[in-house]
This record gives structure tokens, sequence and C-alpha cells, in this order.
């Protein structure tokens, strides 16, 4: 017999991330500099696809690109107390 919803919904245990600073953040800044800077045109298959990801890859660690923070964690315990301890 199939559970009703809102019994489902008592069994949730949500856990709420801060909007500024979550590791989503730095995700999608991520995704987005690959697809300006590496993504832009077509690959002609693959192994030339794998070659400019290496590539793309390489430049960017070396660079030690760096999420800059817009507060600190003092800061972030007043604006979000219920989920930073």
């Amino acid at each position: 017999m199939p559970i009703p919803s809102r019994e489902r919904v008592r069994h949730l245990e949500i856990h709420y991330t801060p909007k500024h600073g979550s590791w989503l953040n730095v995700a999608e800044i991520e995704l987005s500099a690959l697809s300006r800077q590496c993504l832009k045109k077509r690959a002609d298959g693959i192994d030339k696809l794998n070659n400019a990801l290496s590539v793309w890859e390489s430049d960017r660690n070396s660079a030690q690109k760096g999420v800059d923070w817009q507060f600190t964690n003092k800061q972030a315990r007043v604006l979000y107390p219920d989920v930073i301890t």
C-alpha cells in the first residue's frame, strides 16, 4: 500500500544552505567559465573535445582562481544563525 504524501513529508529532513556562499555557487562559476572559455565552438570529435577540456583544465588550475567570499564567518553567523553553528 502506497504511503500518502503527507506521511512522506513528515519523514523529510531539510537542510538549508546559505544562498551566498554555497559550494554550488563555486560549481556554477566553474561551469560558466568552462562554457565561455572552452565550449564556444563545436569540437570535431570526442578526442579533440577531451584535448580541449584537458588544456582548459590545466590552464584553469595553474591560474589558481579563487573565490572572493563577500563576508566573514562572523557576518555569516549573524545572517544565518540557524544554519551556521
